[in-house]
């Protein structure tokens, strides 16, 4: 006697018809271009997934950035502030502050300036002070 395994296939074949609910004419009903546009889309979920984290980066950033030039300060200027201050809030909370609780962010900036005036003080500070150098007669 043949044996077919036809329930788990068929429990298999019901699974990918049922993943793809909600999709149009033949992509919905049969098996094969069901299979096709379901594979599809979780290969679009797994690649999107990756870059909704990518663009909302860049959108946090250009808020930031925004907010900062604002207060006459660049955005690599104010992470570097908020480093030299050693403030670790991510770029999403700083967005956040920044669209909604400008006083908030404006201490944050001043607290950047600051630090950021601190390590060039100490930078200077550290340098050897140059040689006097005698001009010929």
């Amino acid at each position: 006697m043949r044996v077919t395994n036809a329930v788990a296939s068929r429990a298999r074949r019901k699974r990918m018809i049922k993943a793809a609910k909600g999709y149009r004419l033949k992509r919905s009903k049969l098996y094969r271009y069901a299979s096709d546009a379901v594979d599809h889309a979780r290969q679009y979920a797994y690649r999107d997934r990756r870059t909704k984290k990518r663009t909302f980066r860049r959108l946090w950033q250009v808020r930031i950035n925004a907010a900062t030039r604002a207060a006459g300060l660049s955005y690599s200027r104010f992470m570097e502030g908020l480093k030299a201050a050693q403030i670790a809030l991510d770029r999403k909370v700083l967005a956040d502050l920044a669209a909604t609780d400008s006083a908030a962010f404006g201490e944050l900036i001043n607290l950047a300036q600051n630090a950021l005036q601190a390590k060039r003080a100490a930078a200077a500070a550290a340098l050897p002070a140059p040689a006097p150098t005698t001009a010929p007669a």
